[in-house]
């Protein structure tokens, strides 16, 4: 099968979503430091987006304003659900993206996080002609979308705009047979088509990184020197069509490890393939909440709940049968407020989840477990 993009993309992508803080601001020094590794390293491709907050503006600061703009290429997305009440408001999203990040064009562009409650409001906006017509005009180079929902949607949309470029999946070793992200139906689906594919949460929101204790087994004996992370990203990245893998990187170690086994990338062999399918047997029986902290949830929470942080709190205690820990963990989520037992239940953060999970279901959990 042939890609849409010939040349040769760095396998090791840097999604600018989690940048780490110094108190409520982002850490722009720090995340120069790491933006000059992952440079000198070899590695071009970055994330951003609209949505994010604070993240535009620090790639301006830490990128577009140190860079020459042949040297990497840059990724951001117009989003119809949030912020954009209006067709007009969300048209404004992509000059808006141009004046913060100051790069003049976007070389991959994505309508942003397609579920089925909300895909039809790209349609009703008019956005995929908006953003073709960007295309035309040279300010976007590539663009496609950002998915979140089953396989059938999946088809349906790319048999119906067969013109993207590219699209970015949610794909981690976790979620490959998991019928709510389904990572390998909608892979599959997107090859049949021809796509190229960018993918999100390969760590699963830093989940894969301190994965169960039977699984950190498995790689410690196989390669004792290798992260754990080292395998969910190596898993995604050794499938074909991927143009790159977005590692939302937090940190200088994060972004050291990261560099370690990407710079000179392999692909998983078949005995590390053997080992992948073991930990994924061994996730298919975790009871913990498949949560990858995005946050989407929490705006327009009218309770102010950490949904996020209280479901860290839940898989101390259902996925590692931390009681104490898991108790700390709450304490802490919920020092400001915002106790589980406080949910409504007037679901909109239901309707923003990408991972679709019963979130007010897993609160009433929560109260039960913690209050």
């Amino acid at each position: 099968m042939s890609d849409y993009f010939g040349k040769d993309v760095p396998k090791l992508g840097f999604g600018l979503m989690r940048l780490p803080h110094k108190g409520l601001r982002t850490d722009v020094e720090q995340v120069k430091t790491m933006v000059d590794m992952f440079m000198e390293a070899g590695f071009t491709y970055f994330d951003t987006a609209f949505v994010y907050p604070g993240s535009e503006a620090a790639t301006k600061k830490a990128l577009v304003d140190r860079y020459p703009r042949e040297s990497y290429t840059l990724c951001t997305k117009i989003n119809a659900f949030m912020l954009a009440p209006t067709e007009k408001a969300a048209k404004q999203q992509f000059y808006t993206s141009l004046e913060r990040t100051g790069a003049g064009y976007f070389d991959y562009y994505l309508l942003h996080a397609f579920m089925e409650n909300n895909y039809k409001k790209y349609d009703k906006f008019h956005l995929w002609d908006f953003v073709k017509e960007q295309k035309e005009k040279g300010l976007v180079k590539h663009f496609g979308f950002s998915y979140h929902a089953g396989p059938e949607l999946l088809d349906q949309i790319l048999t119906e705009h067969p013109e993207v470029d590219f699209i970015q999946l949610q794909i981690n070793y976790a979620d490959w047979e998991n019928p709510s992200v389904a990572s390998r139906a909608n892979y599959e689906v997107a090859r049949k088509h021809g796509k190229s594919i960018t993918v999100m949460e390969p760590v699963k929101g830093g989940k894969l990184a301190d994965p169960p204790k039977e699984v950190k087994k498995l790689f410690k004996d196989y390669h004792p020197d290798m992260s754990y992370a080292s395998w969910a990203i190596r898993f995604v990245a050794s499938l074909d069509g991927i143009i790159t893998v977005l590692s939302g990187m937090s940190n200088i170690e994060q972004m050291q490890d990261n560099i370690s086994y990407m710079k000179n990338f392999q692909p998983l062999n078949e005995e590390e393939q053997k080992i992948i399918r073991e930990a994924q047997r061994i996730m298919g029986s975790s009871s913990a909440i498949p949560c990858t902290a995005c946050h989407y949830c929490v705006e327009g929470c009218p309770m102010g709940i950490r949904i996020p942080d209280i479901f860290t709190a839940m898989n101390k205690q259902l996925g590692d049968g931390q009681l104490e820990k898991a108790r700390e963990l709450y304490a802490a989520a919920t020092a400001a407020g915002g106790k589980a037992g406080d949910c409504v239940e007037c679901k909109q953060c239901e309707n923003a989840c990408p991972q679709h999970l019963p979130i007010t279901e897993h609160l009433k959990q929560a109260a039960a477990m913690f209050e």
